[in-house]
């Protein structure tokens, strides 16, 4: 499915759903203007055309322990797609690591990981990100301040 493909609807129906995942299939269909039905067909097509990814819900990191967000510049030895390939699959098993870009400039990789506190951070930066296949320099950048977390996309 193509952005072109999803109509007025689907976009209402998509803003819906980003501000409550929870919402019931009754009310979502209030919501929009259309019987439940209907909603209900439009949901599972999103759902099969892979616009819609999943349901999951927020913590407040704070509350669970993860109080320090940090980003981190990470080139690699050697930029061949063997190496990408090694440090891309050495990376999604590492649960620490929250998102990770192969980002065009002067590195090679932005990482976003979510930690109790720096301490924790030093021993993940040696013992896991240090680690990683093909690893040569990192920049590590602390989060002072988290001004926009919402993570809704504008649709």
């Amino acid at each position: 499915m193509k952005a072109t493909d999803l109509d007025r609807v689907d976009h209402r129906i998509l803003a819906v759903l980003q501000e409550d995942g929870r919402i019931s299939a009754v009310e979502l269909a209030e919501r929009i203007g259309l019987s439940p039905t209907a909603t209900g067909e439009r949901l599972r097509r999103l759902q099969k055309d892979g616009v819609i990814l999943g349901f999951s819900a927020r913590l407040d990191p704070h509350r669970v322990g993860l109080g320090l967000l940090v980003f981190v510049e990470v080139s690699l030895d050697k930029t061949t797609p063997d190496v990408f390939e090694r440090f891309a699959d050495a990376v999604r098993r590492a649960p620490e690591v929250l998102e990770c870009h192969m980002v065009a400039g002067g590195f090679d990789y932005l990482v976003k990981t979510r930690i109790s506190d720096m301490a924790a951070y030093r021993r993940f930066l040696g013992d896991v990100l240090l680690a990683l296949p093909g690893v040569r320099e990192t920049r590590t950048y602390a989060v002072m301040e988290e001004v926009k977390t919402d993570g809704a996309l504008p649709v």
